[in-house]
């Protein structure tokens, strides 16, 4: 079933737990986000790394909006979306302008830069709170979530730093990030197809490693039922940093 691809071991266990750690962070712990992608980055070229990592994401989106679909808000989802769909259109314009080189290094600042605002919010308690909670804010991290995912599926950090910044309990943010991601990574799949991301090769090794997503879903959910809120916001900033500086160096 394997003898089709050709990959190192190290390149193999890259890919196996980049496959669960998909399935873990869709199955409730969100900051394990940007580490499948740093997996399957590392096991094949960056950029079409892109188009293994959707349809599995895509897998995991499908096990958690059926398991999340009551505890979704659907204020805040209505509120992302559309600027995170503007975003996906944004990224893919800008695939072509930016070396693939830079794209570690772009989306990894980016997300420090989140992290330390959301730092600095916890520090000085509701004095920022009005800017969070502006409209200016939300289309912001909406676009930037949109753009972030198309060109390195590394929109996880963004979304869920957002959503923290707004003061989501940690079900609801797991639930409106499972509707979000969702219709956004469907409508990702169109633009990775006609770039030759997502194609037959791609598909056939996906296939094999989704049993790996399901399994990682459902100790994912295990895990994220026995955490409290704050323990999960520790988490989360803790798994999203450390992300980001690898992306960053």
């Amino acid at each position: 079933m394997f003898s089709g691809f050709h990959f190192t071991t190290a390149a193999w266990f890259l890919l196996l737990f980049g496959a669960f750690g998909i399935g873990a962070n869709k199955g409730g712990l969100a900051g394990m986000g940007i580490l499948p992608v740093i997996c399957f980055a590392n096991a094949l070229p960056a950029m079409a790394s892109t188009g293994y990592v959707l349809p599995l994401l895509i897998t995991g989106d499908v096990c958690a909006i059926v398991i999340y679909r009551r505890v979704v808000d659907w204020k805040i989802f209505r509120r992302f979306l559309p600027p995170a769909l503007a975003g996906v259109v944004l990224g893919f314009l800008a695939m072509g302008h930016i070396s693939a080189a830079a794209f570690g290094p772009l989306i990894g600042g980016i997300v420090l830069a989140l992290v330390a605002l959301q730092l600095a919010r916890s520090a000085l308690g509701t004095k920022l709170d009005r800017f969070f909670e502006s409209h200016s804010w939300g289309l912001g991290m909406g676009l930037l979530a949109g753009f972030t995912t198309m060109i390195a599926n590394a929109a996880g950090p963004v979304a869920v730093l957002y959503m923290l910044s707004i003061g989501l309990p940690k079900w609801n943010l797991i639930g409106t990030m499972s509707w979000s991601f969702f219709v956004i990574n469907l409508s990702k799949v169109p633009f990775s197809a006609s770039l030759g991301l997502i194609n037959g090769f791609s598909l056939h090794l996906t296939l094999l490693l989704m049993p790996l997503v399901l399994v990682g879903f459902i100790v994912g959910r295990y895990v994220a039922g026995r955490m409290a809120q704050k323990a999960f916001e520790y988490f989360v900033l803790i798994c999203t940093a450390a992300g980001a500086l690898r992306l960053l160096f």
